[in-house]
């Protein structure tokens, strides 16, 4: 794709980046085997290896987990009403869709405790080793500490698009609107009315300003890190992106991520 050759122009050290539709990768830029440090592009591998826990009977989405009266859907949705990075209250179960790295720290040991398995082990046993991606590793916490490359990210985009690691059913749910009509904040991005989220994917809904593009779809889910990193899927376009960088997200960031992903959307037609 002609596309990614605009990444050559970002002030940034390193970038990497695909486009995947249900063909394959249309497009590659740069060294996709190089690993970057996610941030909380974290949540969304989390998120899957919490999903697969839930197929597999370890927890269920009514579990009890974190504050009194959430549940593990809750800390999927950001809607528990945990602080950011303390695990205690900052509003009311589903008051409020307060973003917490914390909740999805409350979530990884949940999993660890009913599955007795380390949860970084689960992680790569869930989700990495049955999708290949043999790169890929959580090195911190749960909400923000994994480690992947371009060429193991496209797999978990390819498998959005085809679910294999979970039922259609569940992966369906996971990226619709939970407790919706939450407002809320995207970090960088300000408040918005309603904030949606599905189960540990942000969806776009109609928020503006926004990481991805004008043109995608409202149902596009995915995530953008503070390590300069983001993922994205438009299932009514059948297509999704990755792009890693080694600078830290900033002003710099935002009119190039969403010129990036309106220029990719424009030539998939």
């Amino acid at each position: 794709m002609r596309t990614l050759n605009a990444l050559a122009e970002w002030p940034v050290d390193n970038v990497a980046a695909a486009v995947v539709t249900p063909d394959g990768v249309v497009g590659s830029y740069g060294d996709t085997s190089r690993a970057y440090e996610l941030a909380s592009v974290t949540k969304l591998l989390v998120a899957q290896a919490v999903l697969v826990a839930v197929e597999e009977g370890a927890v269920e989405l009514s579990t009890p987990a974190g504050l009194p009266g959430a549940t593990v859907a809750h800390l999927l949705a950001h809607a528990s009403g945990m602080a950011f990075d303390k695990r205690e209250a900052a509003a009311g179960v589903a008051e409020q869709r307060i973003y917490s790295s914390a909740g999805f720290e409350t979530l990884a040991d949940l999993v660890a405790a009913e599955s007795e398995i380390a949860f970084e082990d689960y992680l790569r046993e869930a989700v990495c080793e049955p999708l290949g991606m043999a790169s890929t590793g959580l090195f911190g916490p749960a909400g923000h500490g994994a480690r992947s490359t371009v060429a193991d990210l496209t797999a978990f985009a390819a498998d959005q698009l085809a679910p294999q690691l979970i039922s259609p059913e569940l992966a369906g749910e996971s990226s619709s609107v939970q407790f919706p009509g939450l407002d809320g904040f995207v970090p960088g991005y300000g408040r918005h009315r309603p904030n949606d989220w599905g189960l540990g994917f942000e969806i776009r809904g109609h928020k503006t300003p926004h990481w991805t593009a004008p043109d995608h779809s409202p149902r596009t889910y995915g995530h953008f890190g503070q390590a300069g990193t983001f993922l994205w899927v438009d299932p009514d376009r059948r297509a999704a992106a990755v792009v890693l960088t080694d600078r830290p997200f900033g002003a710099w960031a935002k009119p190039l991520w969403s010129d990036f992903n309106q220029a990719v959307l424009q030539e998939l037609g």
